[in-house]
């Protein structure tokens, strides 16, 4: 059977044995949108529990649009122009529209990225479009505390503009149950302060901190939370099909608008299984989720509830940029030196994280289900010995090898990595 996993930007072809059971698991077939641009205005026309854009924006002086960094696939070509031209419209100065990039403690997007990244040069041209930046403390307006003792401290840019409009993603998320929304403010746009206790590990160990649940998630709740201490706050929400077409769009209110939208996305991105498997083949869901083996862990753990215990996860990612940032190689050093239970103990012990540490934190989560494999070609031999996990030089030969090993022929294939959720047993 020939497969095409989601590799980068051209994909990776996989070609296993025509007598093994082979399944394959992704979302069902999404409808497209026959005309995206129209969608959009339609959408900023009939809000969810909100004004029209044009009428929310009357009056104001300044705006700030968020959008999430370049490690998301959101159609910002989509979705700008319009939302710039309606707040011109209503009367806001384009001197005073302001983009800001939601990279969170991720690195800024700068140049040919951030053309790549707001995907129209005539938006460009006409409204400021500016990093967010988590460590610098003037950036940001304290606005209290939660009470699970998260300081909330979010981008003063974003603060003080008259209206405040999120865009996003809502895709399955390893940590928050669902991207998108409330996930844009924090960890978005706030400071490192709030970002690392909201990624602590008393947070991230709940059993309900995990890929497409909301009822009872500590981390979604704590972002629910931020978001109403804020108040009034507009969202964009989208959804893509694996092809990356539109397939949802809405705008509206912060909750109530990202709430329809994971509606929506559950129907597709939640799939009941029947069995797990003894072998499992996944990916970083591509370009542009796969530059780094940061990112790369959302597809281990995506995959892990039709894993048996003691089965072997096989994964592919392009990687490259590398492994991630100074800060998430600092925190797989710690966990090769010793072992997952001991970097695990040490996090526990702190009330906030250090910054990055949780994605290897949640690599840990997988390595107490079953042995990982990685196919990772960007990596040097330097950085796989960094990753914990066994690197692989032939994906196809080496899960042949193991199939051959546990005797068993049936094997999972997740096209599309961590977009698609399999759920066993529902």
């Amino acid at each position: 059977m020939k497969i095409a996993l989601n590799y980068g930007k051209t994909g990776l072809p996989l070609n296993l044995p025509d007598d093994w059971e082979i399944t394959v698991i992704r979302k069902k077939t999404m409808p497209v949108l026959p005309d995206p641009p129209l969608a959009v205005r339609r959408a900023l026309a009939a809000p969810v529990a909100a004004r029209p854009l044009g009428v929310e924006a009357h009056g104001c002086r300044s705006a700030c649009i968020v959008i999430c960094d370049i490690t998301r696939p959101v159609p910002n070509g989509l979705l700008l122009p319009p939302l710039t031209a309606t707040l011109i419209q209503a009367g806001i100065p384009p001197d005073r529209i302001t983009i800001l990039v939601a990279t969170g403690l991720h690195r800024p997007n700068e140049g040919a990225e951030l053309r790549e990244l707001v995907g129209d040069d005539s938006v460009l041209q006409t409204v400021r479009v500016v990093n967010h930046d988590a460590r610098c403390d003037a950036d940001h307006v304290a606005l209290g505390t939660t009470t699970q003792g998260i300081p909330v401290k979010i981008d003063r840019r974003f603060m003080e503009a008259d209206l405040r409009v999120v865009t996003g993603l809502v895709e399955p998320h390893f940590m928050a149950g669902y991207s998108g929304g409330r996930k844009v403010i924090a960890p978005g746009i706030a400071h490192r302060d709030t970002i690392t206790r909201l990624h602590g590990a008393r947070l991230l160990e709940h059993p309900r901190a995990a890929n497409c649940v909301l009822a009872g998630n500590p981390v979604h709740e704590a972002q629910l939370e931020i978001a109403s201490m804020i108040g009034g706050v507009r969202a964009v929400n989208v959804v893509i099909d694996e092809q990356r077409k539109l397939s949802f769009v809405n705008f509206g209110e912060l909750i109530q608008s990202h709430v329809a939208a994971v509606t929506y996305m559950r129907g597709y991105a939640e799939i009941p299984i029947a069995r797990r498997f003894q072998t499992v083949v996944t990916c970083s869901a591509g370009y542009p989720l796969d530059r780094t083996y940061y990112q790369t862990i959302k597809g281990m753990v995506g995959a892990l509830d039709i894993l048996v215990s003691g089965g072997h996860l096989f994964i592919a990612s392009e990687c490259s940029e590398g492994l991630g940032s100074l800060e998430f190689v600092a925190a797989q050093k710690r966990l090769v030196a010793g072992s997952p239970s001991q970097f695990l103990s040490a996090l526990l012990a702190k009330p906030a994280a250090t910054i990055d540490e949780w994605e290897t934190e949640m690599q840990v989560k997988a390595m107490k289900v079953g042995r990982i494999h990685l196919y990772a070609p960007g990596l040097s031999p330097a950085d796989l010995a960094l990753t914990g996990v066994e690197p692989v030089t032939s994906l196809e030969e080496a899960i042949r090898r193991q199939v051959e090993a546990c005797g068993d022929r049936r094997v999972a294939v997740i096209p599309e990595g961590p977009y698609v959720i399999p759920m066993h047993g529902t």
